[in-house]
C-alpha cells in the first residue's frame, strides 16, 4: 500500500461543493497557505468581501495551522485534508437581510478571492466562546456556536466511518481520534461584525496520507497508518463527503435554532439531537480523566456527559460534579487504572 497522495481536482471538488448539487455558496481551493482559519477569518471579516453562510476555504498545504491554546500545526502538500468553513447561522433570521455577509444587500468589489488580514478597522477573528454582546442573532441560540466544533466532529466521524471504514471516535473538546491516537484537530474561531450577529470559522485538518515520521508525534496517526485501502485516501472523494455532512448536519442544528438538546430533522440527525450524537460519538464518556486548569490545578474524575453549551461533566472520588468549558481546559488527558496518563 502506498501514502502517494492525488492531487487536488478543483473542478471537481468545486462541482461536489457548490449548489445545487452541493450545500456550499462559495468554495476556493488554494495550494499552500499559512492558515486556513486566519486567512477565512481576516477575509469574512472584511465588508468588501462576500463569504455567504456556508462558505469554504480548502488548501493541499498549510504552513502555519491554527490549534487549540495558539499551537502550531505544518502540512505539507497533499498530506492531509485541509478546510475552514465560514458559518453565519444569525443569517437565517428573519432579521438577516441587509447584514453583512447575508448576501442581501450587499455585493464583492471584486470576483477575485482575497485571503489575509481583515481590512483597516476591522477585527480579527478571536476563539470561542464569546461574551453576549457580540451578538444580536436572535435566532440562533449563544450557547449554539459552542457547538460548532463539535458538531464539525461528529460529521467528520460520520464521514470518515462511511467511507473509510476507520473507527473514528470523538475526543473532546476538539479532536479526532482512532485507537487512542490523533488523527485530527478541529478549531473554531469568531468573527466579529459591527452589526448583526457573529460569524464562525471552523477549520478541520485531517492526516489522510502521513507517514509516522510526517506526524508530529506518536500520538498521531493518519488513515494510511490505519489501515485505510488506497481508495479511502483521496482527498477528492473525502473533502465532499466531510464537508457535504457537515453543512446538511448544520442545516439541521440551524433550523433547530442551534438547541443542541433539540431532536435534528433530516437525514443526518434522524431525530436525535445534536448532544445525543455527540454523545455517541464521544469516546472520552465514562472515561477516568484528568483535566489540567489554567494555574495548574488538577481535576481528576469521571467524564459523565455533556453540558447543553457543550462543556464536559466531570465527577470527582467524592461524588462532586463539575463542569469545564473548552476555555478552560489546557490538557485532558485518560487516566489508567495504574494512575498513568494516556492522550485519549
Amino acid at each position: 500500500m502506498t501514502g502517494a497522495p492525488q492531487a487536488l481536482n478543483q473542478p471537481a471538488l468545486k462541482a461536489a461543493l457548490l449548489r445545487p448539487q452541493g450545500s456550499f455558496g462559495r468554495v476556493e481551493i488554494v495550494g499552500t497557505t499559512g492558515s486556513t482559519n486566519t486567512d477565512l477569518a481576516g477575509s469574512a471579516g472584511d465588508p468588501h468581501q462576500l463569504w455567504p453562510d456556508l462558505s469554504v476555504l480548502i488548501a493541499d498545504a498549510q504552513e502555519a495551522g491554527k490549534g487549540r491554546l495558539g499551537r502550531t500545526w505544518v502540512v505539507p502538500a497533499g498530506a492531509a485534508m485541509i478546510s475552514s468553513v465560514f458559518l453565519r447561522p444569525g443569517d437565517r433570521a428573519p432579521s438577516a437581510a441587509g447584514r453583512p455577509g447575508s448576501g442581501a444587500g450587499s455585493a464583492p468589489t471584486s470576483d477575485a478571492p482575497t485571503f489575509g488580514a481583515p481590512a483597516a478597522g476591522q477585527p480579527a477573528g478571536g476563539a470561542l466562546p464569546f461574551d453576549a454582546h457580540t451578538s444580536g442573532a436572535s435566532a440562533f441560540a449563544l450557547t449554539g456556536y459552542a457547538w460548532l466544533s463539535i458538531l464539525a466532529g461528529v460529521a467528520l466521524c460520520e464521514a470518515l466511518r462511511v467511507h473509510t471504514s476507520v473507527p473514528a471516535a470523538l475526543k473532546w473538546p476538539n479532536d479526532v481520534v482512532v485507537n487512542g491516537r490523533k488523527l485530527a484537530g478541529i478549531l473554531a474561531q469568531l468573527v466579529p461584525f459591527t452589526t448583526g450577529g457573529p460569524g464562525v470559522v471552523v477549520g478541520a485538518g485531517v492526516n489522510v496520507s502521513a507517514d509516522a515520521h510526517q506526524l508530529p508525534t506518536d500520538r498521531a496517526t493518519s488513515l494510511l497508518l490505519e489501515g485505510a485501502i488506497p481508495e479511502a485516501l483521496d482527498r477528492n472523494v473525502l473533502l465532499p463527503a466531510y464537508l457535504n455532512t457537515f453543512a446538511a448536519l448544520y442545516n439541521e442544528f440551524v433550523a433547530a435554532a442551534g438547541d443542541a438538546a433539540a431532536p435534528l430533522i433530516g437525514g443526518v440527525g434522524g431525530g436525535r439531537s445534536l448532544l445525543e450524537l455527540a454523545a455517541q460519538h464521544m469516546s472520552t464518556l465514562g472515561q477516568e480523566v484528568r483535566a489540567e486548569l489554567p494555574g495548574g490545578a488538577m481535576l481528576h474524575g469521571t467524564a459523565t456527559g455533556l453540558g447543553n453549551d457543550g462543556s464536559l461533566l466531570i465527577r470527582d472520588a467524592a461524588g462532586t460534579f463539575h463542569t469545564v468549558s473548552a476555555g478552560d481546559v489546557i490538557h485532558l488527558r485518560r487516566t489508567e487504572t495504574d494512575g498513568t496518563l494516556n492522550y485519549a
